[in-house]
């Protein structure tokens, strides 16, 4: 795991190294560089040593200097690939390094390389021959690229902040990835904080032309849910056998590794799923398992976890905290975002993180298998909310908002009182929306409060409503793509990089494998979600290897008491002006909530997360 940055262009040494300077974090292990002043190439590299610790080093060539790289990731598949190479008549260098099987890769197969790939990554190649600098994302988006065109200027880099070290970037905040943020909780690709900046999406690629400076992003891959419809309760047994080999294959591909290697374990069935597979190519006693549990008990799922850690025999570590601990480390982790997070649950991920981090370098992460398997709560939601939505008057269905607003505020994890609020919000709304609503940290009714120059709703969810529109009729199928397409790489992923990269710990998620998210594709979703039952194949493909209490515990979520935390914390709130922000109305929302006259914790954790980034000018454009 590494961190990469570079340009084509305007630019100087010393820019490059600040650029590097910005992500020691995500490689604290050693720096590199490459320059080519005929071409104005920079290319820079921090790196986290996870394989091929002496000859792994970055940036890498080819035998003739003709093609160099940066990358930033784990490819699972690099031996096999390997051999393709070899028998194709490349000669390899390095023992065993993943990063030089794409070098190799990229000669034999160029564009089509990231096709091949069974990884997380993010790598920029320049191909001096051709005079073209080559860029790729991962299929899921689990590791970031950041980049900005100007003119005769290309600019990338792994974190925001890295591409804002060079002086050519200016930190002016878009208000439309602003708008966005509001609206998501994120900030959905290609849209990025700082106008003229963009991510590069998730199973994309982006070639630059040199000489004309022309730029292309196309998708290589993209997560189709193409269900097999002849699948039928007959072929339950053969998919329940078929699922059980995939995921113990996906966990011995990401066991690979010169450095310890330990699971998350949170008592959680994905977690658990991991642990269980990781069991048939490891000695459960050499396992490290790594749980955080908090002495509040609406918070804490340390006792299931360590049932299934108990259950397996693993070498099992906890740490039990008070709410306290965590509430005090919101300074600590919110600066160091890079770009704003509405996601509160990046407190425990860091907390977890830097726990593993004592011990081993690389953890294997449950992430992903809500998305697969259907295991999120507004999948319960979908039924009752379409015959809410056809049957109920308008009147009556606004009364019933205002009387769900008066219940007194529970403080509870995901309590009844956030989950019925919540519902009746995105009910407010068409059926397209309901995705995005139900987790917004603004109600879009009240953009026009907030934004001097608010955007049509249909332009904040442009993206929501075309996976809508373009998946299909299943209600099912519409909201699984929403979560894969949005909130697993936008959200998820991005808070587990972060939060794992601020460590400087590497994680692996075992359900984002190549062969099983394809296999997840063609599975109808009958077999995701069943009479109200989440993650139907998994649980049965779990049957008598977890125990049946863990297979059937009630989802819980890595949560945090934010709304009691908002209200005496902190005790001055930031207030940073914000151009096209209503000062008045961020601040009417703080008085609101801290009398305890509404629950504005989303918005005001999202408004306490955009103050927390360093640097960026008062102006938004």
């Amino acid at each position: 795991m590494c961190g990469i940055v570079g340009f084509v262009g305007h630019g100087n040494d010393r820019d490059l190294a600040a650029m590097a300077a910005r992500l020691i974090h995500r490689g604290p292990d050693g720096d590199g560089y490459y320059t080519d002043a005929e071409n104005a190439v920079f290319l820079g590299h921090r790196r986290l040593a996870i394989l091929d610790l002496q000859g792994g080093h970055q940036p890498m060539e080819n035998e003739d200097g003709q093609v160099q790289i940066v990358f930033n990731g784990e490819i699972y598949n690099c031996a096999e690939l390997r051999e393709i190479l070899i028998r194709a008549g490349h000669v390899f260098k390095t023992s065993h390094s993943d990063t030089e099987v794409l070098v190799h890769g990229y000669e034999e197969w160029g564009a089509d390389l990231p096709l091949r790939l069974n990884g997380m990554f993010a790598f920029a190649i320049f191909d001096r021959r051709r005079r073209r600098m080559f860029l790729a994302r991962d299929r899921f988006g689990e590791k970031p690229l950041f980049y900005a065109q100007r003119n005769g200027l290309l600019v990338f880099a792994s974190e925001l902040g890295a591409l804002a070290e060079h002086p050519r970037i200016e930190r002016r905040l878009s208000n439309t990835a602003l708008q966005k943020y509001f609206g998501y909780g994120y900030i959905p690709a290609p849209h990025a904080l700082y106008e003229g900046t963009r991510k590069l999406p998730a199973g994309h690629s982006l070639v630059y032309e040199i000489a004309s400076e022309n730029l292309s992003v196309s998708p290589y891959w993209r997560f189709r849910l193409t269900p097999d419809e002849r699948l039928g309760d007959r072929d339950e047994p053969r998919l329940v056998e078929e699922l059980r080999h995939l995921l113990s294959e996906a966990t011995r591909r990401r066991l690979l590794s010169d450095v310890p290697v330990g699971v998350f374990l949170s008592g959680g069935l994905d977690s658990s799923a991991v642990l269980a597979a990781a069991v048939r190519h490891v000695a459960p006693s050499e396992i490290n398992t790594f749980t955080i549990g908090f002495q509040e008990p609406s918070y804490d799922e340390s006792g299931p976890a360590r049932r299934v850690a108990t259950h397996f025999g693993t070498r099992h570590r906890e740490e039990i905290l008070d709410l306290e601990t965590a509430r005090n480390l919101m300074d600590t982790v919110l600066p160091r975002m890079d770009e704003p997070l509405g996601d509160p649950s990046i407190i425990p991920t860091y907390m977890l993180s830097r726990f593993a981090r004592r011990h081993v370098t690389v953890a294997l992460s449950g992430d992903g298998g809500d998305e697969l398997f259907a295991g999120y709560d507004p999948m319960l939601a979908l039924a009752p909310a379409g015959y809410y939505a056809r049957f109920m008057p308008k009147p009556l269905h606004r009364l019933l908002r205002h009387m769900a607003g008066r219940m007194p505020r529970s403080g509870r994890n995901m309590s009844l009182d956030f989950k019925l609020k919540r519902t009746l919000m995105g009910l407010s709304y068409p059926e397209k929306l309901w995705g995005p609503v139900w987790m917004a940290p603004l109600d879009p009714a009240q953009f026009g409060e907030v934004f001097d120059q608010p955007m049509r709703i249909e332009d904040v969810y442009e993206e929501a409503i075309t996976i809508w529109e373009t998946s299909g009729n299943d209600p099912v199928d519409r909201m699984l793509n929403f979560f894969t397409h949005l909130y697993l790489p936008d959200d998820i992923l991005t808070k587990v990089d972060r939060a794992t990269m601020m460590c400087s710990l590497e994680s692996r998620a075992i359900f984002l494998d190549n062969d099983l998210a394809e296999f997840c594709q063609r599975l109808p979703n009958r077999f995701k979600f069943r009479n109200g039952e989440r993650k139907y194949l998994l649980k049965r493909a779990l049957h008598g290897i977890l125990p049946d209490d863990i297979i059937n515990r009630k989802k819980k979520g890595f949560g945090m008491p934010v709304s009691d935390w908002l209200r005496t914390t902190p005790r001055q709130v930031p207030m940073r002006p914000v151009h096209g922000i209503r000062a008045d109305a961020v601040t009417q929302r703080w008085g609101r909530h801290r009398t305890g006259h509404s629950d504005e914790r989303l918005f005001l954790w999202s408004w306490l997360a955009l103050q927390g980034v360093p640097g960026w000018a008062k102006v938004a454009v």
